[in-house]
């Protein structure tokens, strides 16, 4: 990525009595400490997603905490889906993992879920500790024919021979967050696989996951915690998106902290954050620019 680059250091937290996976990635040496980033990522996804993003913070000057869900990649499954998999909880693993990691204060990125997370934190357990908060084609208020089109692939999630075929079904189901090199599909594809008792692999997550769908109907209506927030807010909208309707994104405008929003071409749900234009965007709306 540039001179800069640190290698991230893989940890586990024990919160709310779940073992928590994420990736640590120390401020470059020689860099202005900016601060801590917590980076979360989306729905069925883990946290290496935020690879990209993360190295190029942390060359700024940032340290940038990207977890695991519980229930997704190398963090413990829930052992009560029914209670756990559901923004309220995932709120409660946030803040104990930053006070376990002792940050008083820290700006949000948060992807899809993930920025569900920051905004529901925000107004609640971490209020006034986030500093600033993105959120990437996540809203308070999403479409519903897009949450039942997640729901029903995330909840059967597909299997296969290889890990190669895996890839090229990666490949399909996440057209939609734009350009991507071969190495970072290889990448999220190595990161996010589990090989199942007959040989084949599926994605890294529990299928489980899918109860806060139907156990807490309407966990991402959150126009009341929105309102409140009085923080900066940054969202950045996939102009294909099908889960934040532009119609949502122009009342985020108006409303609560009065968001800036952008519109990211060539993607639907959701921006890898992988790209100078849209890793720009975020490091400059962190520094306040």
């Amino acid at each position: 990525m540039n001179d800069h680059a640190v290698m991230p250091q893989s940890r586990y937290l024990t919160c709310e009595g779940r073992e928590i996976h994420f990736m640590d990635w120390a401020r470059a040496p020689g860099t202005t400490d900016h601060g801590t980033v917590i980076a979360w990522h989306g729905l069925a996804r883990t946290g290496r997603d935020m690879d990209p993003l993360a190295a190029h913070l942390s060359a700024l000057g940032y340290r940038v905490i990207c977890p695991d869900t519980i229930g997704r990649g190398l963090s413990q499954w829930s052992p009560e889906p029914k209670a756990e998999y559901c923004l309220a909880f995932y709120a409660k693993l946030a803040r104990s993992l930053v006070d376990q990691l002792a940050l008083d204060q820290f700006h949000w990125v948060g992807t899809s879920m993930g920025g569900a997370i920051g905004m529901v934190a925000a107004d609640g357990l971490l209020r006034g500790r986030i500093l600033r908060l993105v959120l990437n084609d996540n809203g308070p208020k999403l479409a519903d024919a897009a949450l039942e089109r997640i729901r029903s692939y995330a909840g059967n999630p597909a299997s296969f021979a290889t890990v190669s075929e895996l890839e090229q079904y990666f490949r399909t189901v996440y057209k939609p967050y734009g350009w991507l090199s071969d190495a970072q599909w290889t990448l999220l594809t190595e990161s996010s696989v589990r090989r199942l008792p007959d040989g084949r692999v599926t994605p890294h997550y529990d299928p489980a996951m899918v109860m806060q769908f139907t156990e807490h109907p309407g966990d991402y209506d959150r126009w009341t915690e929105y309102d409140r927030i009085d923080i900066p807010v940054l969202c950045l909208r996939g102009a294909e998106s099908d889960l934040l309707l532009a119609d949502t994104a122009e009342q985020m405008r108006d409303r609560g902290p009065r968001a800036l929003v952008v519109t990211i071409a060539g993607c639907g749900h959701a921006p890898a954050l992988n790209v100078p234009e849209q890793l720009l965007l975020v490091s400059r709306f962190l520094a306040g620019q």
